[in-house]
């Protein structure tokens, strides 16, 4: 009898111990009030240009999830661009990064856009998602991240009914117990900038728009913008999503024309170089336009989750 007491209470003690240690190493869940730190651009690396290398600098003191917002390397992206361009300077912070395509990622050296993206899952690997598709999640603190592909010929479509419509609705759906949403790809659906807005992944807006999301941040503008929360239509709301462009990572050139037509528009500054850096709450969101050395424009704020 005091045999079996005494195994019971071993068995119950090494029960607890588990729990506890699990209860320390588990990372936090929805719910949990840990802020999570990201940080990052796109139209990053050149090695024609030295302002990829200051945004660098910038991640390294920044700690957290690094994220890119396409264009990664330029002018195309070669093996040798990830090689020589990208891995000097962005490339240090690899191992904490979450990237997404670009356009360029596809361009082969004539810079026609008929590459299957291979030197970037090549250098990502694991990283990037699965091979070819360029789309995946993952979870920061009590925030559920959604990482899209806005190349959608590449991708196979960007409709609801298409694979990568499909997966995101899926997606969305098994993760709707997370307090707050944000996603990032390469094209916004509204800019201020020349050529660079794309209608074509409106359905990924009106998905995310659908299941609450909060946040959409994407690169291609070689600028920043800020816009008030608005539906896909472009109508402002308190429910719907806000977008920020940060594609200030260090290409220069391109996109220098702004009109200030587009809706919804809050900040915008052309020819700046920075990183975007985003604190996600339990219940809220901070942003922080990080500029570079010798640059004076910033811009920050907080948001509610819906």
């Amino acid at each position: 009898m005091m045999k079996t007491i005494a195994l019971s209470a071993s068995v119950a003690l090494g029960v607890l111990l588990a729990c506890v240690l699990a209860a320390l190493t588990a990372g936090p869940g929805a719910g949990q009030t840990r802020t999570a730190t990201l940080v990052g651009a796109g139209d990053i690396a050149s090695c024609s240009q030295k302002n990829d290398s200051a945004t660098a600098r910038l991640l390294g003191n920044i700690s957290g999830t690094v994220f890119t917002l396409g264009d990664n390397a330029y002018p195309y992206g070669s093996t040798a661009n990830f090689r020589n361009c990208y891995d000097p300077t962005w490339g240090k912070y690899k191992k904490r990064t979450k990237p997404s395509l670009g356009n360029h990622e596809y361009y082969d050296k004539n810079y026609n856009m008929t590459t299957a993206a291979g030197p970037y899952f090549d250098y990502f690997g694991a990283r990037a998602g699965a091979r070819g598709e360029g789309y995946y999640s993952y979870d920061r603190g009590a925030w559920h991240i959604v990482v899209l592909n806005s190349n959608c010929d590449k991708a196979g479509g960007c409709e609801s009914d298409s694979p990568q419509g499909r997966w995101l609705r899926n997606d969305l759906a098994n993760n709707a117990n997370h307090q707050c949403t944000m996603a990032y790809f390469h094209r916004p659906l509204y800019s201020t900038g020349t050529n660079v807005a794309g209608p074509d992944v409106k359905p990924f807006w009106s998905m995310l728009h659908d299941q609450g999301a909060d946040l959409i941040v994407n690169g291609h503008a070689h600028r920043y913008e800020r816009f008030a929360p608005m539906t896909p239509n472009g109508a402002r709301s308190e429910n719907g999503i806000r977008q920020i462009v940060a594609g200030t990572g260090g290409a220069g050139g391109g996109d220098e024309i702004s009109r200030e037509d587009a809706p919804n528009l809050q900040r915008v500054k052309v020819g700046t170089f920075g990183v975007l850096k985003l604190s996600l709450r339990a219940d809220s969101y901070s942003w922080k336009f990080v500029r570079a050395a010798g640059k004076e424009f910033t811009d920050s704020g907080t948001t509610s989750c819906h």
